[in-house]
């Protein structure tokens, strides 16, 4: 693949082939900004994701080596992966209600093409298998399909045939043994095996998140890096609780689209125009403020829950931790604090700093800095804390006056 200005003004959306001069800042800018116009999409998620890791892994390279710049940048892409595949999952839950915000109404293409993922079917209704719509964050199904379609071979009549070994052996027998041996044949491909395979499947659907949290970070804790031991964790155990949020929003939704919106028109008139049904009427003004405002409970904790979820997702991608109330303490009493004779278990942790050196708080503190960075020299809070305990110094003595 050739990389020069074309290729690079094309991947910001700026493919103007007859203009390449001093002025590509201005078309990369322009171009970025068309893009956004149009609203998010998860494509544009994954440019991001790409892009920022190779920055990162340049920025390392000078830092350290190429060597160990690839194991870090590994490490966070791995665990970001996490973060992202959590992510498309809460994205599908949101399907309907992403509709709501339109700078997100993208997003819920995401969700058609997962549910075309898994089986398609062709012009003749019979079932051809995933094909080319399996995308690369699913690696698992890519390895079922061609696990269970590699040996399977249909002729042009749509018949199947199977090519495994034992398969290849049985056709090769007499007419004899093969009239011996053919019941058990299609009892064990037609019955037993995809019965242990539906078993087998389910049971991995149901256990495997937790079944490769327990064998990758608590048997293999010694060869898990610790980055990835506490951001898996921190997610696991936020997803209990998305649960909440989740079965909260869908009875808001249920609410205002069944309760609510059918009872909106007041004073109804109904009339048939060419066989067509129309119904007129005048708005209830309580029922449309209530309809209005769960539209705007839904559209605040969609951006929150989305907003938090990618937020995260780049601190993994960075090798960086964050602190919030509750679950941070939980997960650190799982995955214990980090290395800090390590260069591959991440970034700062303000918080187990100050425990370590014994400093207790009497209120608890819910913001520790950028990037667990702290907060005592912070370009951001720093000067508005100050500004806040001047302005209050100031009017503390006005009424000592």
């Amino acid at each position: 693949m050739r990389i020069d200005q074309t290729t690079v003004l094309n991947w910001f959306n700026a493919d103007d082939p007859d203009y390449k001069s001093i002025d590509s800042l201005k078309l990369i800018i322009s171009g970025v900004w068309k893009g956004m116009q149009s609203g998010l999409e998860i494509t544009d998620i994954n440019n991001v994701i790409f892009f920022l890791a190779l920055v990162r892994f340049i920025i390392l390279i000078f830092r350290y080596n190429i060597k160990t710049s690839t194991y870090i940048t590994c490490i966070g892409i791995v665990t970001s992966w996490l973060w992202y595949r959590h992510l498309i999952d809460i994205i599908q839950m949101y399907s309907q209600m992403l509709v709501k915000v339109p700078y997100l109404q993208n997003l819920t293409q995401v969700g058609r093409v997962v549910r075309k993922v898994g089986r398609t079917m062709s012009k003749s209704g019979k079932d051809v298998g995933l094909g080319s719509d399996i995308p690369w964050t699913t690696p698992g199904q890519l390895v079922s399909y061609a696990a269970s379609n590699g040996m399977i071979r249909t002729s042009e009549e749509g018949v199947d045939y199977y090519i495994d070994p034992i398969s290849m052996i049985v056709s090769n027998l007499n007419e004899t043994d093969q009239a011996r041996i053919l019941p058990y044949y299609y009892g064990i491909y037609n019955f037993i095996i995809p019965r242990i395979c539906e078993g087998f499947g389910q049971f991995w659907s149901e256990g495997s998140s937790i079944a490769s949290y327990a064998i990758i970070t608590r048997m293999g804790k010694r060869y898990c890096p610790y980055l990835v031991r506490w951001h898996w964790t921190f997610l696991l155990l936020i997803a209990f609780f998305e649960q909440i949020l989740l079965f909260f929003l869908s009875r808001v939704m249920y609410f205002q689209h069944v309760v609510v919106q059918p009872n909106m028109l007041i004073n109804t008139t109904t009339r048939i125009v060419k066989r067509r049904i129309f119904t007129t009427g005048s708005t209830d003004p309580h029922l449309l403020f209530q309809y209005n405002f769960l539209n705007l409970i839904v559209v605040f904790f969609v951006v929150l829950h989305l907003g938090f979820l990618f937020l995260a997702l780049l601190h993994a991608l960075y090798g960086q931790y964050f602190y919030v109330p509750f679950f941070t303490e939980n997960t650190e009493l799982h995955v214990g604090p980090r290395p800090r004779n390590s260069i591959y278990s991440g970034g700062l942790t303000a918080w187990q700093d100050e425990k370590q050196v014994g400093k207790d708080f009497k209120v608890s503190k819910v913001w520790y800095g950028w990037f667990g960075s702290g907060t005592q020299e912070n370009w951001i809070t720093g000067p508005v804390k100050q500004f806040l305990l001047n302005n209050i110094a100031r009017l503390t003595r006005l009424f000592k006056k």
